[in-house]
């Protein structure tokens, strides 16, 4: 609690309590003060000030008399809220230094006769039974009952007793055995963030259902262990949900007065204390996770007194990283009401006459908090929490979840299975609903013809309409149904047929277009190989793909390993004639829904590519749905300027085909020749575009060109940052930016997000809602749907899921997987982290299998790479995890600068590392960031991760660093003091070696002493290295004069 007063630096301190009482009179409110007085002078731990400066701990120190604050305020007599003006003039500092910790802010009340009073007492005096005892106590005084009081009994007799039990030793070993293997924190809701002050906190409470309550208390009862332990299960469920792990540690309130002797129960003073909680979801029973906590919480009551410190350091998270970032607090309110308001026990709700209480605010560091307040008959369940968690989500899983598990337990006591904790359903039936099918309606009436089809009834409706054109030749939709219908012919007469595979290893250009019409034509369906890529590449592709036929170029099959595959030249004047003579009209074969329309090949984790088959039916789904929502029917077409072997060409060539528009294809493609043909041309319908090439087209594009490109810009193939789409809206403001999400297996896009110019976006862009006829599931590791707001692994369901991979049944049945929500259905298992928001649209987080763990944080490097790309210097920017030394991964930034700015710069690094410092933990900061003129792209498009340059670390990485200055020699004395070592480097991170707050508490304090610099302690958690902080130590004030003894009255 001292490292928080601290760390808010005269700010809003976490642990101030504020509640505000209403009195019908002054008068009452007077006695009421007196009454406090003398509860004040009474018990010595509400005389007692905080002092640690120049100490090597901090001490309690009892003052003689300690009168109690009262100052008067006056409120706004027009504010509407007159409870929360008072809780906000007085603020939630606190003098530590100053007895009593305990103060009064009193007002009248506008337009009445009543009082409000602001009752502020700091956690280090005061715990949810010292409230009660000073009410008690107060109520006595106010009766005329003080001399019946019992003798108070000092606060220092039970802190003496408490520090006489079990020593450090046997602490450190208790949760060494207990927490030793647990080298990551558990976040819920993906936060970590334990040292906020409380603010924005937002609070919901509820009560149990008498019947839900009764059940839970009676399978208490069976199972010999009470209410508090099983409800310690059930958050543990929520918890497995919420921060998708199945080993959980979560803090658990202690009352802390049960090994601190007789009596304890009588004392005003805290004995609260909170500990860490572990449990494992993985293989356990509903009835042996019971079981198991109530040991482990037993166990755990021998340690009440135990500092957290000790607890965390005996883990095997790392530094300062917390071990957990929730806390869960079974509160016994001794036969006071529960109230869902969590107010239970406070001051004014106790029966005292003309007094009621109007305001509680229960704070704490941690940016989720669940509270069980029990009042021996009912259950209340309040939850605090601070965005983007929902509070009323949360007590809505933890309702459903004690439901769940008490069925479990009673089903199990009465000799049924005992179900895995982890199976317990979490999410109720509305929200069940909501995520499973009402953020899937999507079914949509669509055309059963087969691509192939629509495009011959668009060419029979406008045959004279140009369908594509390249460096200068045209094919009307006439030419190009005859040309296709020619193929079509000439490759039946070879043999090819249903489910044949056409090769086509084709440059960009009318041949290719026609080719892929010809392969369906035959029956077939096609499997487009880039002439670029590798003879080896290319080899295994036509074997493993079992091609019938390859249709290419003369250059480019001299360049291709000779092989077992018939090969056909389109350019050869011979093979030209030979197809030239075949009848134009249709072939007559007729594609089937369930048949093969293509098989493009991706790159495998194993390093071996695999074949996605797409079928007719799910092809017809995309391309249909795509030329409607497009608004293609308006014209303009698609340039064409990607590779074949990419499914973002299907988009490109197919969807204007199908619409009546011509397809514009470049020769040269990329950036560039998509460039030349927005500007060579009128603007586009779509333009079909990977991320990378947004700020490249911005450069190589006048602004005028750029406004009118294209009415849409589809993106897809990588994440979309915010920054990237505000750049290209501010050239094109009248174009949409459509965020279209889809893997090769859901054909091209399955879930699209549009954005406009104006329009609000985050450091990244949301992936949207699903399309047309495709649902889309989040769920956690036993395939159940996890609440919005909750990462999760991607399920793709619905009319566009390919067939799975070419001659890999096990790897298909792997990524396809049977769907529990659909009797018979498939579902695509992406390997994509997404979350709902609670909007219904779809955040997409990273590859589970890019995710990487740096100091027991797992990380999402586009997270980071959106953080750099908010920087107007930065073009472009990618990270990576780099393991140069076995054991020390560490983040690297890759950023490219924005034209103007020199990839020479030697100031920009650390300025972009001082950039993002201030928008992400410091976990997630980059080690080194490293300026590129480009980054590598592959041939797709897509960052090649393997060709980044390695980079040149400056700090602990290599020999230790000496001290320069005598500043910088007294801080390294400082640092290996605290830390109880022989020497630290300049670049030695203190949290890294083992610092923690109250470590730091002490260093800032010496700091203080020996150099008489006042520092901050948010300075020390944001500079962390004594290089980092000898340099911030320049910017900090002089300390204040040191404490001087005080001399007793006898001297005065």
């Amino acid at each position: 609690m001292l490292f928080h007063h601290l760390l808010a630096d005269g700010g809003e301190d976490a642990y101030v309590m504020p509640t505000v009482m209403e009195f019908d009179s002054r008068e009452r409110l007077d006695a009421f003060t007196a009454a406090l007085q003398q509860v004040i002078d009474r018990h010595d731990i509400l005389r007692t000030a905080i002092v640690w400066e120049g100490l090597r701990e901090p001490v309690q120190v009892v003052w003689r008399r300690a009168v109690l604050p009262v100052e008067e305020v006056h409120l706004d007599p027009n504010a509407s809220d007159p409870a929360a003006e008072l809780v906000a003039v007085a603020g939630s500092h606190m003098d530590l230094g100053r007895a009593p910790l305990i103060g009064l802010h009193v007002a009248a009340e506008p337009g009445s006769d009543r009082w409000l009073v602001l009752f502020r007492a700091h956690h280090m005096v005061q715990d949810h039974t010292a409230v009660v005892v000073l009410l008690e106590e107060v109520e006595a005084f106010l009766a005329g009952r003080g001399g019946e009081l019992p003798a108070p009994l000092p606060f220092r007799t039970f802190v003496a007793q408490a520090r006489s039990g079990l020593g450090k030793g046997e602490h450190e070993a208790f949760f060494g055995e207990l927490l030793g293997d647990v080298d990551e924190p558990t976040a819920p809701f993906g936060l970590v963030d334990v040292r906020g002050d409380g603010a924005g906190v937002v609070r919901f409470g509820t009560t149990f259902p008498d019947e839900l309550n009764s059940r839970l208390r009676e399978v208490a009862r069976r199972l010999g262990s009470s209410p508090a332990t099983v409800m310690h299960v059930a958050w543990a469920r929520v918890l497995a949900a919420v921060s998708g792990r199945e080993d959980v540690v979560f803090g658990t309130v202690l009352f802390g007065r049960l090994n601190a002797g007789a009596g304890s129960d009588r004392v005003a003073g805290p004995f609260m204390n909170m500990l860490p909680v572990r449990a494992k979801l993985t293989g356990t029973g509903a009835l042996a996770a019971v079981r198991a906590m109530r040991g482990q919480l037993a166990a755990l009551l021998e340690h009440e007194h135990a500092p957290l410190a000790v607890a965390q350091r005996a883990s095997g998270v790392q530094g300062d990283t917390p071990l957990f970032t929730s806390i869960f607090n079974y509160r016994h309110n001794g036969g006071h009401a529960a109230e869902p308001s969590g107010q239970s026990g406070k001051l004014g709700n106790r029966g005292l006459e003309g007094i009621r209480t109007v305001k509680v605010v229960d704070r704490t560091n941690y940016p989720l908090s669940v509270a069980v307040d029990d009042d021996g008959s009912r259950l209340g369940l309040v939850v605090d929490s601070v965005a983007p968690i929902d509070p009323e989500s949360v007590v809505g899983l933890v309702r459903t979840v004690t439901g769940h598990l008490v069925d479990a337990l009673e089903r199990a006591l009465d000799g049924g299975l005992d179900l895995p904790l982890a199976t317990l359903p979490v999410l109720g039936e509305a929200e069940r609903h909501r995520v499973l099918t009402e953020w899937n309606d999507t079914a949509a009436r669509l055309p059963q013809e087969s691509v192939l089809e629509l495009f011959e009834a668009q060419a029979a409706r406008t045959p004279d309409a140009v369908a594509v054109l390249c460096d200068g030749v045209s094919l009307t939709y006439a030419e190009l149904d005859a040309r296709a219908n020619r193929l079509g012919h000439h490759l039946i007469g070879q043999g090819v047929g249903p489910e044949a595979l056409v090769g086509l290893c084709l440059r960009r250009g009318v041949d290719m277009v026609v080719a892929v019409l010809g392969a369906w034509k035959a029956g077939a369906g096609y499997l487009p190989i880039d002439p670029d890529y590798p003879a080896e590449r290319i080899a295994l592709t036509l074997s493993d793909g079992g091609v019938a036929v390859l249709l290419s170029e003369e250059e480019v099959l001299d360049d291709l390993p000779a092989g077992r595959v018939r090969s056909m030249a389109l350019d050869d004047p011979t093979v030209a004639a030979v197809v030239g003579a075949c009848p134009d009209t249709p072939p007559g074969v007729r594609p089937s829904p369930h048949g093969l329309a293509y098989v493009i090949y991706t790159s495998g984790s194993t390093g071996r590519p695999k074949g996605v088959a797409v079928t007719h039916g799910g092809l017809t789904n995309y391309v249909a749905w795509a030329a409607d929502a497009y608004g293609m029917k308006d014209g303009g077409g698609a340039p064409l300027h990607s590779s074949l072997a990419f499914d973002l060409t299907v988009t490109s060539v197919l969807v204007p085909l199908v619409s009546g528009s011509a397809v514009a294809v470049s020769r040269d493609g990329g950036a560039e020749g998509l460039a030349a043909l927005i500007g060579a041309g009128e603007e586009f319908g779509l333009a079909k575009v990977v991320p990378a090439h947004l700020p490249l087209l911005g450069e190589l594009l006048g602004a005028e060109k750029a406004a009118r490109s294209a009415r849409r810009v589809i993106v897809g193939g990588e994440a979309l940052t915010g920054a990237v789409v505000r750049a290209w809206l501010e050239r094109a403001p009248q174009s949409v930016v459509v965020n279209e999400y889809g893997p090769t297996e859901t054909v091209v896009g399955c879930t699209v997000f549009e954005a406009v110019a104006g329009q609000e976006l985050g450091e990244s862009v949301p992936i949207g809602r699903p399309n047309a006829n495709t649902r889309v599931y989040v769920l956690d590791g036993m395939l159940q749907p996890v609440a919005p707001g909750v990462a999760g692994e991607m399920y793709i369901a619905g009319a566009q899921l390919a067939r799975g991979y070419v001659r890999r049944p096990g790897l298909s049945a792997e990524r396809f997987v049977a769907s529990p929500f659909e009797s018979g259905a498939r579902m695509y298992r992406t390997g994509d982290q997404v979350r709902w928001r609670a909007d219904g649209e779809l955040e997409y987080l990273g590859r589970s299998d890019e995710q990487v763990k740096v100091r027991g944080f797992r990380i999402e490097p586009g997270e980071v790479e959106a953080a750099f790309l908010a920087h107007p210097s930065v073009a472009r920017a990618a990270v990576v995890a780099r393991e140069e030394t076995p054991g020390d991964v560490r983040l690297v930034a890759y950023a490219v600068p924005v034209e103007g700015e020199s990839p020479m710069d030697i100031e920009l690094p650390g300025a972009l590392r001082k950039f993002v410092s201030q928008r992400l933990p410091e976990h997630m900061v980059p080690a080194a960031v490293v300026l590129l003129d480009v980054l590598p792209l592959t041939p797709n498009g897509k960052l090649d991760r393997k060709v980044l340059p390695a980079p040149e670390y400056s700090g602990a990485g290599g020999a230790r660093r000496e001290p320069a200055t005598p500043q910088e020699k007294t801080l390294c004395e400082l640092f290996a003091q605290v830390l109880g070592m022989e020497a630290v480097g300049m670049d030695d991170d203190f949290f890294e070696l083992g610092g923690h707050s109250l470590l730091a508490v002490r260093l800032v304090s010496l700091v203080r002493a020996r150099l008489g610099v006042e520092v901050p302690l948010r300075v020390l958690l944001d500079a962390p290295t004594v290089a980092g902080l000898s340099e911030q130590l320049g910017k900090q004030k002089s300390a204040r004069p040191a404490l001087r003894p005080m001399r007793n009255q006898g001297e005065s």
